[in-house]
């Protein structure tokens, strides 16, 4: 690595980020993971969700390597490809209207503003509901679909929601046996009504319950449209309480076109130092 390191802090709805424009290989492919790690312990170096790392790409805008803050290398997450977007477009590395190489696949954009709207990959593997037994014996009734990474949808009534173990059983969840082994994130939704979801998310990789997770709010709203019990536009809110908005294309819900719209922040602009990476 290159010290000092040149970096954006953005925020999507609740989902802080790390971005360093990275098409220069300042970091080098096998210091990445550890410099995920240690930029984004909160209250010891710059704190955030994941690190994006912007590349370059022959055939695409650029493409990106984004590390959630335990070092897992993650397929797609929503809020950082709206964040990254932006930043790529104020920084002139992409026009307003984008697309950018992912582990999942392709992924175009929208920039206005500070509004960003992603077509996400196509999603796959949706299981409307199915049984899923826990550890003291319990049953519970789930959905599960892949928008880029792996999702299972928990609907819950409004006395469950607010007080839902979101900690605990999403770590149960997370590791169970059904998902191995790559595990699932876990999405915690109440119904508001046919246009507004409510949604509390467990995300792999940061193992904890986030402000907000894009690919989360997606899939909570593919489950419920595919249950009919929401339509193909909704808002969700997240437990941040920012607002992130949700449109399914396709008359097949195993098959569908899905684009997610909210808010982007650039936080602040700043340079990581070599002690970034030290310490315990």
């Amino acid at each position: 690595m290159r010290f000092p390191i040149p970096f954006a802090k953005m925020s999507g709805t609740g989902n802080d980020f790390i971005i360093i424009d990275n098409r220069e290989k300042i970091v080098a492919d096998d210091e990445m993971v550890n410099l995920a790690v240690r930029a984004c312990r909160r209250g010891q170096s710059v704190g955030a969700d994941g690190l994006l790392l912007i590349e370059n790409d022959r055939e695409y805008d650029f493409a990106w390597r984004f590390f959630n803050s335990d070092g897992s290398e993650a397929e797609m997450c929503g809020n950082a490809a709206r964040c990254v977007s932006r930043l790529a477009f104020m920084d002139g590395i992409a026009g307003p209207d984008l697309v950018f190489r992912t582990i999942a696949g392709p992924v175009r954009a929208s920039v206005d503003g500070s509004i960003v709207r992603v077509q996400l990959t196509r999603p796959h593997s949706l299981k409307e509901q199915f049984t899923l037994q826990l550890s003291d014996g319990r049953e519970m009734t789930v959905g599960f679909v892949d928008t880029g990474v792996p999702h299972t949808v928990l609907i819950l009534e409004d006395d469950q929601f607010e007080n839902a173990p979101v900690r605990e059983l999403g770590r149960e969840i997370r590791y169970h046996t059904q998902f191995a082994p790559a595990g699932t994130n876990v999405n915690f939704v109440r119904v508001i009504d046919r246009e507004n979801l409510h949604v509390r998310t467990y995300e792999r990789g940061v193992e904890a319950e986030t402000l907000a997770c894009g690919t989360g709010v997606v899939a909570s709203a593919i489950v419920t449209a595919a249950r009919g019990l929401t339509s193909s536009h909704v808002r969700a809110k997240t437990r941040g309480g920012d607002i992130l908005g949700v449109y399914l294309d396709g008359p097949d819900p195993h098959a569908l076109d899905v684009r997610l719209e909210g808010e982007t922040a650039l936080v602040y602009r700043a340079q990581l130092t070599e002690e970034t990476i030290l310490g315990g």
